[in-house]
């Protein structure tokens, strides 16, 4: 995993909903989400919103998504929070598998598609936590700087 980029920072994952996604489940649905937090929060707190670090919350956010649909079995559930100097995006899925970084090459060096994303998310996020879910799954929370 990436654990030299954990912290003490507590994160409680998100409540299970029974009833069907009220939530974005596609990235291009997550990315406008995101967006629209972010650009909320800058509007309340009259501050100018730092466009490179918004594109690294959208990238954070579409790569949690994008592996909760391609290795996760979906999505289950998807949270934004921005609160001070941050953003703090949760993603669930049905696996409890945690993410892992494959090396680039297979045993006979021959160069494998994607195994970009997770590496992605470890660089750009502050803080990162993956959590059991009481129904199963995980919850994949990260802090994505917005300064």
């Amino acid at each position: 995993m990436c654990e030299k980029y954990m912290t003490g920072y507590d994160v409680e994952p998100p409540v299970a909903r029974t009833a069907g996604p009220p939530y974005p489940s596609r990235p291009a649905e997550v990315r406008e989400a995101v967006t629209r937090a972010v650009s909320e929060r800058c509007r309340a707190t009259h501050t100018r919103c730092d466009t490179d670090a918004l594109a690294d919350a959208l990238l954070v956010a579409s790569e949690l998504t994008t592996n909760a649909i391609l290795h996760g079995g979906g999505i289950t559930d998807f949270q934004i929070d921005v609160s001070g100097p941050a953003v703090r995006l949760s993603v669930s899925d049905r696996s409890g598998e945690l993410p892992v970084a494959l090396p680039p090459a297979d045993h006979r060096g021959r160069r494998r598609p994607g195994g970009h994303g997770w590496p992605i998310v470890c660089r750009l996020s502050r803080d990162i936590r993956v959590s059991d879910l009481p129904a199963g799954g995980k919850c994949i929370t990260a802090v994505v700087p917005l300064a």
